[in-house]
């Protein structure tokens, strides 16, 4: 199970009470006009699957609704930062 403490309210919350929102690392195209059907299968699809330390937008949905990025292992789950998302505006 993860557990994670909200940065915004900071209680702890288990991963029933979170939204994973996926990689943070994902950049939608800058011009989605302009972007070929190429680059948003790539956006949307293709995804790369790490072992090791990697960043995620989680939402604290049972509590305050606010956005943050955590790093996590993938394979111990140990979280090595959990951050305010600047802004709070999801990717």
């Amino acid at each position: 199970m993860i557990l994670l403490r909200c940065p915004h309210c900071h209680e702890l919350r288990s991963e029933e009470e979170l939204l994973h929102g996926g990689d943070a690392t994902i950049v939608r195209p800058p011009v989605p006009m302009a972007a070929t059907d190429e680059e948003w299968t790539d956006y949307l699809y293709l995804r790369a699957n790490p072992k090791g330390v990697h960043e995620e937008l989680w939402c604290c949905a049972a509590g305050c609704g606010q956005w943050f990025e955590i790093a996590r292992h993938t394979v111990s789950h140990e979280i090595c930062a959990i951050v305010p998302l600047a802004g709070n505006a999801r990717r």
